[in-house]
């Protein structure tokens, strides 16, 4: 039985992660787990059943309690067993999700679940203390980045905002990523630092899997 691999993408928002996290874990055949999914999956969760979202016993339950599975090969998440690929991306969710992330519970318990998730199969995961906190021996740990510049610009397309005002959120969200107590946003000692700037996709892409290839002795892309 082959070796189980795993692969912790950390970063700032705008970098690269989800895309290449995706595309990455599709060449070589393994699962891509969106953390920042999860989040928002518990924050889905907390507003459909009415929980405050100051309420950090019941989000702590609910976190607990919460089936989270990706589906390999895709892009689908379910939650207790629905799709909600869709539904976690509405932008309420995305601030709900913000919310709930800050709570020290919530995270041990989504932590613990991303472990486990990496102990059933090969791995992609990204976000932003997969290789600090998550996943410290993971197989290879990449720190993605760009100028802020860029990222604000990548992200404007996404969106209907204009550039200067993504920047200043991007920059808002740094900070708070940066310095909050529980697992900030750092670049883990071991990680690989690769600066996506002024990179297409696919050469970024080409970037992350030879580093991947160069750590793991079986980090083959799938032929079919």
């Amino acid at each position: 039985m082959s070796k189980r691999i795993t692969v912790a993408i950390d970063g700032p928002a705008g970098a690269g992660k989800s895309t290449l996290a995706r595309r990455v874990a599709a060449k070589l055949g393994y699962v891509y787990i969106d953390s920042g999914a999860m989040y928002r999956a518990v924050a889905l969760w907390a507003l459909r059943a009415n929980v405050a979202l100051s309420d950090m016993h019941r989000l702590e339950q609910l976190a607990n309690a919460a089936n989270i599975e990706f589906v390999p090969g895709d892009s689908v998440i379910l939650l207790n067993g629905e799709d909600v690929s869709a539904a976690i991306r509405e932008p309420e969710i995305s601030q709900a999700a913000s919310e709930v992330s800050l709570v020290p519970a919530v995270r041990r318990a989504l932590i613990q679940k991303q472990r486990e998730l990496g102990e059933r199969a090969s791995v992609v995961m990204e976000g932003r203390d997969i290789g600090s906190v998550v996943f410290p021996d993971a197989t290879v740990k990449i720190f993605l980045d760009a100028q802020p510049e860029e990222r604000a610009t990548r992200r404007a397309k996404e969106t209907s905002l204009p550039t200067d005002v993504v920047g200043r959120e991007l920059q808002e969200r740094d900070q708070r990523d940066r310095t909050r107590a529980q697992s900030p946003l750092v670049q883990a000692p071991d990680a690989v630092y690769v600066d996506t700037t002024g990179r297409t996709i696919e050469e970024a892409e080409a970037i992350l899997l030879k580093i991947i290839r160069d750590r793991t002795s079986n980090g083959q892309e799938r032929t079919h």
